[in-house]
């Protein structure tokens, strides 16, 4: 079952028309959320995130879009696909309505909820085979939009065909000033000794949900030293780790990058910490 705007709907029935925003212009926003037995991990962030974004993109927010509201339709559409006491993968987007071209005619919004099995009820780190490369084809731009989790993602759809055509796990993104900025699906972690470095939003990077947590657990931490700034493509091969993080996977430990082959000790670390923070909110 979909949930439109609060009706659950079979998923073989028809909720857009040729008409829809989000397939004409991208104008849309989404959130990947990990439900686990009744809990939604990092729930607040997740909403602030989606709500500010809105507010850039000028999106009229409904009176009852409250952080409540979403989470029971959240939870209502697990339940009704039979989920609630498993770990299940939430994908909530919220759409401009129909009219207008690229001036659209309203800012009023809909929203469409998908639920998904999961495995795992934890952040369950993967050490297998993991080799990533650059994508140079394009670029990210330097700007607030690239900060948002928009629909707008044909940069990364073009990356993953490029891994995909080259034996890639995934590739790693530049921006317009060469700088490595995150991974196609998630932001990168670079760490060298006991310090541990990830892109500034300035640079472009997706205000990831689980980058700003592990953020705060790596600056909490007495083992590592935090640092935000720009990363060169040259920096790569001579650091210890490489990961990247999202909403879903948690962690996700690169095994190689070009002739370099990288540790996984203080990823293993730290998706325990995560694990714990996420329980409790």
């Amino acid at each position: 079952m979909v949930n439109c705007n609060g009706s659950l709907l079979t998923e073989d029935k028809a909720i857009f028309t040729h008409n829809n925003r989000a397939f004409k212009y991208g104008d849309a926003l989404f959130e990947s959320v990990r439900y686990v037995n009744g809990t939604l991990f990092f729930w607040e962030d997740h909403y602030f995130r989606l709500m500010a974004s809105m507010r850039i993109l000028r999106m009229e927010i409904p009176m009852e879009f409250t952080l409540e509201f979403l989470e029971e339709e959240i939870i209502n559409t697990v339940k009704a696909n039979e989920l609630e006491n498993g770990s299940v993968r939430v994908r909530l987007t919220v759409f401009r309505n129909e009219g207008g071209l690229y001036t659209p005619s309203t800012n009023d919004v809909s929203y469409v909820i998908e639920t998904n099995p999961m495995e795992s009820p934890f952040f369950m780190l993967n050490e297998g085979k993991y080799e990533v490369e650059l994508f140079k084809d394009y670029y990210v731009n330097k700007d607030m939009l690239s900060n948002l989790k928009s629909t707008n993602k044909i940069l990364n759809v073009v990356a993953g065909v490029y891994a995909e055509e080259n034996g890639y796990a995934n590739c790693l993104l530049v921006n317009t000033d060469k700088k490595v900025v995150e991974a196609i699906n998630g932001n990168l972690f670079l760490v060298k000794g006991n310090e541990i470095k990830t892109p500034p939003l300035s640079d472009g990077c997706l205000d990831g949900i689980i980058r700003k947590n592990l953020m705060k657990i790596i600056a909490g931490s007495e083992e590592y030293d935090l640092v935000e700034e720009s990363i060169s493509p040259f920096e790569l091969q001579k650091v210890d780790e490489l990961f990247i993080t999202n909403s879903i996977l948690g962690i996700q430990p690169i095994s190689k990058y070009r002739k370099k082959e990288f540790d996984t000790k203080v990823a293993k670390g730290l998706v325990g910490k995560l694990n714990a923070k996420a329980r409790i909110g």
